[in-house]
């Protein structure tokens, strides 16, 4: 179905990136690869979201052609309270780097919790921090055809 619409719409599939969370994996991993590799062929970006909340197994690292992964903001909100916490989510940011894998920080609220993203070296984080998010008629009225690129820190 995705490559049809690619076809009938011209868009250029390295713009388009897909979520997969982690449960997915659960159901048939061989044929979940399968899938997300013919999409990697096809120069889609595949991102892990929520990384670390559902059945984290680094072995899936490994085993699919994952581009992007994405720390759950549940880690977020408790790296500068624990220090569990905070060495888990370096760890997850090394080793990701490790494997070639962009990071993004998921639910980035706190000017605390984007220096320690910072000091971690995270790619890219999401969150309130920037701004919460318009219902798209207010941003087109905001922004006008210039709408907001990614920020990456």
């Amino acid at each position: 179905m995705v490559k049809e619409i690619l076809a009938l719409t011209g868009f250029d599939p390295h713009y388009l990136e897909i979520e997969v969370t982690e449960s997915l994996f659960i159901s048939s991993l061989d044929y979940v690869a399968n899938v997300l590799s013919e999409l990697s062929e096809l120069g889609i970006h595949i991102a892990i979201d929520d990384f670390g909340t559902g059945y984290s197994s680094l072995s899936y690292l490994q085993q699919l052609p994952i581009h992007i992964l994405k720390i759950d903001k549940s880690f977020i909100d408790h790296i500068t309270y624990t220090s569990d916490t905070s060495k888990m989510v370096e760890a997850i940011i090394k080793l990701s780097h490790t494997l070639g894998l962009e990071v993004i920080a998921e639910g980035v609220e706190e000017e605390v919790q984007l220096n320690f993203l910072k000091q971690c070296r995270c790619d890219t984080i999401q969150g309130y921090i920037w701004g919460k998010p318009y219902p798209l008629d207010v941003l087109v009225e905001k922004c006008g055809s210039q709408l907001p690129k990614a920020q990456t820190i």
